[in-house]
C-alpha cells in the first residue's frame, strides 16, 4: 500500500490504476527500444526515409514512458523502469527481425503497433470507471500511436487501400509478405 494517492481516489482504485500504468510503462520502454532497433537495422532503397521517420517516434514514446512513470509516482507508487519489469509484464514475443529492408521492418512494426494499441485501448476502457484523468492521458498517447501506425501503413498500402501484409499473424510472416 502507498502512503498517499491522488485526492478523490480510493486506495483500491489507485492500486488498479498503478497496475495498468506499470504495464503501460513497460510497454513503452519495450516499444522505444524496438523502434531504436528498427532504426539501427533498416537497410535498402528506402533506408533514409524510414531511418529518419523512426527517431521522432522513439522520442515521443520515451516521453510517454516518462509521463506514465510520473503518473504512477503521483498515485503513490514507485514506477519500475527496469529491464526486468519489461520482461515481467511482457505478453508478447521479442521483436524478431534483425537487419532487413525498410519494407520488412515496417511490416513487422505494423504488427507491433497493433498489439500496443489494442492493449492500451483495453486499459482506456477500464479507466473509464476508475480515473478519467489517467484515461485522458492514455487517450492522447494512443491517438499519436495510431498516427504513427498510419505512417507505417502508408508504406505498406496499395492505392486501393490493401495492406501488403494482410492476413499476417507474426512479424516474420508480415516481413516476408512485404
Amino acid at each position: 500500500m502507498s502512503e498517499f494517492t491522488i485526492p478523490g481516489l480510493s486506495e483500491e482504485q489507485s492500486s488498479r490504476i498503478r497496475e495498468l500504468l506499470q504495464i503501460q510503462l513497460s510497454t513503452y520502454n519495450d516499444l522505444h527500444l524496438t523502434l531504436k532497433h528498427v532504426h539501427w537495422n533498416v537497410v535498402g532503397p528506402n533506408f533514409i526515409g524510414v531511418h529518419e521517420m523512426i527517431d521522432p517516434q522513439v522520442e515521443l514514446v520515451r516521453g510517454y514512458a516518462d509521463q506514465t512513470a510520473e503518473r504512477v509516482a503521483a498515485l503513490g507508487a514507485s514506477p519500475d523502469g527496469t529491464p526486468g519489469a519489461i520482461l515481467k509484464h511482457r505478453t508478447w514475443d521479442d521483436y524478431s527481425i534483425g537487419r532487413d529492408t525498410a519494407q520488412a521492418h515496417l511490416a513487422a512494426l505494423d504488427l507491433v503497433y497493433d498489439g500496443v494499441i489494442k492493449d492500451a485501448r483495453k486499459s482506456i476502457e477500464e479507466l473509464d470507471e476508475l480515473d478519467l484523468v489517467t484515461q485522458d492521458m492514455l487517450i492522447g498517447q494512443v491517438a499519436e500511436l495510431e498516427k504513427f501506425q498510419w505512417f507505417v501503413r502508408a508504406h505498406l498500402e496499395s492505392a486501393g487501400g490493401e495492406l501488403a501484409t494482410g492476413g499476417a499473424h507474426t512479424e516474420r510472416q508480415a516481413a516476408a509478405q512485404a
